[in-house]
């Protein structure tokens, strides 16, 4: 099967005034229909940086593509033109971003935004478009959808606000949504509920999803595969399973070794990684995260390793001593 999403040596670059910042350094991943894909990592690791190349929202200047290809669906993104673009964004891929009230435009009615959303990618009159737009604030669970549509932003709570952002991203019925930390500004609660009904619409409508967030807890709800992130790079990918049964990746260990388990003694200490992530003005010749590991060598600090398989088909780890790590983590 021919994969939905193909994203090939893809690196990002900002030219600022104190040198030139390596966001996204040579990613290269793929994702099928109806795949969830979660992406994490701590913040600045290039996460949002590399959805936002994909779709070709990056700021330039300062911000520049420099290398890489992006084939959604057998057509390259990076080789349109930004009118091209603007038909591709909300009809094929689209987006929620971590902060609905920067994303929703708060002099105009939430049915408004995402009426022009529909009349901009389909030929649907303004009636047809009104129904429909009901029907995606139903979809996602706001009561009184059609009434609500005449409301502006700031008469939503913050969980009706992501919510309304869900339906706008659904509005064309897209073959990619990209959520970017959607739920990281709402409480716990309203976080679950937004994860059940991601589950809920994905499975409904067989669409793909790519999750961006810190937060392995919430990935380990709702992704079917992982991609953990350092300074730019992919350092280690697999299926969710792989990734937390046969972490192979120290950095991948100690994200995993932060969070809190039910099953864990009373008084267990949760782990805690040293140090801080590479400057990316001035990355090290080696393995970006040697300097904070306590499994480096000399190797580890010259040579940065390349993202190998491991362990079988869909398993791969940037480590040179993976193997060792291995039989330790067994133990």
């Amino acid at each position: 099967m021919k994969p939905l999403l193909e994203i090939k040596n893809l690196k990002t670059r900002f030219y600022t005034q104190d040198g030139v910042v390596k966001a996204v350094n040579d990613v290269s991943y793929s994702m099928n229909s109806g795949e969830i894909l979660g992406v994490v990592g701590e913040s600045g690791c290039g996460k949002s940086v590399h959805a936002l190349s994909m779709m070709q929202l990056i700021p330039d200047p300062p911000g520049k593509i420099t290398q890489g290809e992006v084939w959604l669906d057998g057509q390259d993104l990076l080789t349109l033109s930004e009118e091209e673009m603007q038909k591709v964004r909300g009809r094929d891929i689209a987006m929620i971003f971590q902060d609905p009230m920067t994303s929703l435009n708060p002099v105009f009615t939430v049915g408004f935004q995402i009426i022009e959303a529909i009349q901009l990618h389909t030929d649907m009159t303004k009636d047809e478009a009104t129904h429909r737009a009901g029907e995606l604030l139903d979809l996602v669970g706001i009561p009184g959808a059609a009434e609500r549509l005449n409301d502006y932003p700031h008469q939503f709570s913050g969980g009706m606000r992501q919510r309304a952002m869900i339906a706008m991203g659904l509005s064309c019925e897209p073959k990619l949504l990209i959520a970017d930390e959607p739920t990281t500004a709402l409480d716990v609660t309203i976080q679950a509920q937004i994860i059940d009904l991601v589950n809920k619409l994905q499975a409904e409508l067989g669409m793909a999803i790519m999750w961006i967030t810190h937060d392995l807890g919430v990935v380990a709800e709702i992704a079917h595969t992982i991609n953990v992130m350092y300074a730019g790079s992919i350092i280690e990918t697999g299926k969710i399973r792989n990734i937390y049964k046969k972490t192979r990746h120290p950095y991948t260990i100690g994200l995993l070794g932060s969070l809190p388990r039910l099953d864990d003694a009373p008084g267990t200490e949760l782990v805690s990684i040293p140090g801080l992530p590479p400057d990316l003005l001035a990355l090290p010749e080696g393995c970006p995260f040697a300097a904070r590991c306590e499994y480096r060598v000399e190797q580890c600090v010259v040579e940065n390793p390349p993202l190998v398989e491991i362990d079988g088909p869909g398993h791969s780890v940037a480590c040179w001593r993976w193997e060792e790590i291995a039989g330790i983590e067994s133990k």
